[in-house]
């Protein structure tokens, strides 16, 4: 019989419905009912994408004997991280601070009041590697809690006080000036790894963030070691193991330094950061390379993760059948010579396992390898490769695929507009800008309740019932922003302005100018989440510090100007740290210090020529976080646009930053070299 997962929205929440564990969502009735049997919570979170999570679901979760004890002596909870990031975020605070360390399948136990008092990760089925069954440390909870109660509360009631006590060190509220900026360039160059890209060992995760920092530190700068960085790092992960060879598209992270074995999970937030950071790298270098993985991630996102609705899907599984009915990771996309062999003919075989370094003793297991692009110096025909590619990706597509996570998280998918709304303007693929555009309906239409506040996640057209986080509010508005410059279209504009009011009124403290993960007006947990790090995806402080500067740059709102440098502060603070954990922080502390640059293109309509040919160069200009409104002199739909007349009759740009205007131009070389482009 299935639980009350049946009815959720999550995908991760579905694969569990049908546990025999009587799972509740997260809701106050599960501790309602934990108080009156008078037992535990058992909180369990995880995610559709990840594989632990499905190991310990079928090792203990489906086991009948292990649902049964759960059953009878806990109130058990699932929540999909993805879903409700608070509540993760919280939790996830406790256990790396008992425990030093944290990850997914998360496992909490606590009172009925949601104070935890012991925490771990994967508890595996039998003992081993020194860990305890699960099993076991079920039966060692419930022991303490009705032999030992009162040292169990006092050991919950202790944690949650430390928590709710921890105040962030959050440095001042000035902007990180050219010092800070500086020191920070310093830190990730003794971090940067030159012989593979990236930085730090194993596992490498792609610094999306960081490239971002680096290429408008060069361009602001002229800094060539910062631009070396970026460069490098994008072709290494472009030519390893974790850029899909056949497909396009992302990995989450590389188990390995040399970006060969992935952890095969496609994240889109991962996708839209790296298919942006592409884009820009092609902006300032002309990089063909750079250009040829813009399009090809956008083209995944939209090919393999855009939903019904217009949408994008969250996740592709790292896991898929591997032919016999096993679950097995990356079994999609790992090819042997034998495969190769079997798709192609010998000769044709032996050419892929050169192109793509395929070996028969394999470079993943059980004598498979992960598709690269090695480094050397051999020429390869360029139309034979793209004829086995084209083999390869059909002859993969009879494979099983991974499963996909459906439900639309409104942040990501503010990440993918920008992304898209981009990619599609400078390479002159419509197409994508329209995908961008019509992923930003569905989220105004769907996800928007009247008074603007939005709502964290939807499935199949069907709204979810968590409230956005200020990662929700910030992301988005920043995709709206983005397509405002792209199309023109000064909509997108308000409505990113509806979404930083709701930061400023909602998520702010009016004090400290510090911010808060979740609005004033949200469930209340045993401690107000607020981290500023950026982590997988930039933090909601950093993206609400972007998305207010922006706004305030195309508005001239010096609240939100305000509130967009008090929020820099924690930059200052960690920047020159711990740069790599604060990268998009770094970037938009850039564009402060650039102005940024606000451009208005004015025309005697959005498709003529010479007023497509300036809009165009301004967005490839490569000013740290230029704000662009394009329109006619009697547009009323951007600020920017406001007493902007046409030149001699000519469409003409006008270039402002910090005050000061240069005189307008209607020569598309001069606004190139105002723009850095």
């Amino acid at each position: 019989m299935p639980n009350r997962l049946a009815q959720a929205t999550s995908p991760y929440l579905l694969q569990h419905a049908d546990n025999p564990v009587d799972w509740w969502p997260w809701e106050q009735g599960a501790f309602e009912e934990a108080r009156r049997r008078d037992v535990p919570v058992f909180l369990s979170v995880g995610y559709s994408a990840c594989h632990w999570c499905h190991v310990m679901a079928h090792e203990s979760f489906e086991d009948q004997a292990t649902a049964d004890y759960l059953n009878e002596h806990f109130v058990n909870v699932k929540v999909d991280r993805e879903e409700r990031p608070d509540v993760d975020a919280v939790y996830m605070e406790a256990v790396q601070a008992a425990t030093g360390q944290g990850g997914w399948p998360m496992s909490v136990f606590m009172t009925p009041d949601g104070e935890p008092f012991y925490f771990g990760t994967y508890f595996p089925p039998e003992p081993r590697h020194g860990m305890p069954s699960f099993r076991q440390l079920l039966q060692g909870v419930h022991q303490a809690w009705v032999e030992r109660r009162d040292e169990v509360t006092d050991v919950a009631g202790k944690i949650a006080r430390d928590l709710a006590e921890r105040e962030l060190s959050y440095g001042d509220d000035r902007v990180p000036g050219e010092q800070e900026l500086a020191q920070a360039l310093l830190g990730l160059t003794r971090e940067y790894d030159p012989q593979r890209g990236g930085f730090g060992g194993a596992p490498k995760f792609p610094p999306s963030m960081v490239i971002e920092f680096l290429l408008r530190h060069h361009a602001r700068t002229g800094a060539e070691g910062a631009l070396q960085m970026a460069a490098d790092t994008c072709e290494r992960m472009a030519r390893g193991g974790i850029y899909d060879q056949l497909g396009g598209g992302f990995a989450r992270y590389s188990v390995d330094r040399d970006w060969v074995v992935p952890h095969f999970e496609k994240m889109l937030y991962d996708n839209a950061l790296l298919c942006r950071v592409y884009a820009h790298l092609w902006r300032a270098t002309g990089s063909e390379l750079a250009r040829r993985v813009a399009l090809e991630t956008a083209d995944f996102m939209v090919r393999e993760l855009r939903t019904p609705e217009g949408g994008f899907a969250s996740a592709l599984d790292a896991d898929s059948d591997d032919g016999t009915g096993r679950h097995v990771e990356g079994a999609y996309y790992v090819w042997t010579p034998a495969q190769l062999r079997e798709v192609l003919g010998e000769d044709d075989a032996e050419l892929a396992a050169r192109y793509f370094g395929v070996t028969e003793e394999g470079t993943f297991e059980e004598g498979a390898s992960v598709l690269q692009l090695p480094q050397r110096d051999e020429v390869f025909d360029a139309e034979r490769i793209d004829g086995i590619r084209e083999r390869l990706l059909a002859a993969r597509a009879s494979r099983p695929a991974p499963g996909r996570d459906d439900k639309v998280v409104a942040a990501w998918n503010g990440l993918a507009i920008a992304a898209l709304a981009e990619t599609g303007a400078y390479f002159g693929r419509p197409d994508l800008t329209e995908a961008a555009v019509a992923a930003g309906d569905l989220l105004v239409r769907l996800h928007f309740d009247e008074k603007a506040r939005i709502a964290r996640t939807s499935k199949d057209g069907h709204v979810g019932a968590n409230a956005g986080v200020l990662e929700d509010y910030a992301d988005v508005a920043e995709g709206f922003l983005a397509l405002a410059s792209v199309t023109g279209d000064g909509a997108w504009l308000k409505f990113a302005g509806l979404l930083v009011d709701h930061i400023l009124e909602r998520f702010t403290d009016e004090a400290s100018g510090a911010l808060y993960d979740t609005a004033s007006d949200a469930e209340r947990l045993i401690r107000r989440p607020q981290d500023p790090t950026d982590n997988a995806a930039p933090s909601g402080w950093t993206a609400a510090a972007g998305a207010l500067l922006s706004y305030a740059a195309h508005t001239g709102s010096e609240r939100h100007r305000t509130a967009a440098e008090r929020a820099l502060g924690v930059v200052k603070a960690l920047g020159p740290r711990v740069p790599r954990f604060i990268g998009w922080g770094l970037a938009v502390a850039e564009a402060a210090l650039d102005g940024p640059r606000e451009v208005a293109v004015v025309g005697p309509a959005l498709d003529d020529p010479a007023t497509t040919a300036l809009h165009r160069t301004a967005l490839l200009g490569t000013a740290p976080g230029a704000v662009i409104a394009v329109g006619t002199p009697e547009s009323d739909e951007f600020p920017l646009l406001a007493d902007r007349p046409l030149v001699g009759g000519e469409p003409a740009a006008y270039v402002c930053r910090n005050f000061t205007c240069d005189a307008p131009t209607t020569d598309p070389d001069r606004l190139r070299t105002a723009l850095g482009g």
